[in-house]
């Protein structure tokens, strides 16, 4: 099979997309990212890039926190529509049920599965984005969602971005357990 180089902005990998949540001008502020993830577990940081302009932007700056809510699949359309207006020219604080959990500038939305509060812990400059990497305050799943305590990606049914296509789609099945799969594979030689 022939490797085919890309171009550099060329990659199509799977990305959770999240709602990212702050306290702006007194109102609840709601924007999609998909650059996100998990940076260490003691203590438990989490890692979210938004571009320098955004309005969530300036409330995570004003009040050093923020949460992240795990959209399911029906909401595709409600996250999508965030994405495109800007929450300096639309309030957004009245399109979902708001909750706040330990802390009181990290809104969450309450129809989402599985939400985190997070507490600023560092902000990365870079030349049009912010790094921004917060420590767990607070995490909080839909009983419905959770399979053994825990949450099951399949009941979440999170919502993943690709780029550059600039499409949404859902997770497929499990393919096996992780650190485990492999114990017995035997690799040819």
């Amino acid at each position: 099979m022939a490797r085919i180089q890309l171009d550099t902005d060329a990659y199509p990998f799977p990305m959770p997309v999240v709602m990212v949540g702050a306290m702006y001008q007194g109102r609840a502020n709601f924007m999609p990212a998909a650059w996100v993830t998990r940076v260490t577990t003691d203590p438990p940081l989490l890692l979210i890039a938004l571009t320098k302009s955004h309005f969530t932007s300036a409330g995570i700056q004003e009040h050093g926190e923020f949460g992240l809510s795990v959209p399911s699949r029906d909401l595709v359309a409600a996250v999508d529509y965030c994405g495109l207006v800007s929450g300096r020219d639309q309030d957004k604080s009245g399109l979902f049920e708001v909750f706040f959990g330990e802390l009181p500038h990290a809104p969450m939305i309450a129809a989402c599965p599985l939400t985190i509060a997070c507490r600023l812990e560092r902000t990365f400059d870079l030349s049009s984005e912010w790094l921004f990497i917060g420590e767990i305050a607070g995490a909080y799943a839909d009983e419905e969602c959770l399979t053994n305590g825990q949450p099951d990606p399949r009941k979440v049914d999170p919502i993943v971005l690709t780029m550059p296509d600039n499409r949404y789609w859902s997770l497929g099945e499990m393919v096996g357990a992780a650190w485990s799969i492999g114990e017995n594979y035997a690799p040819e030689r």
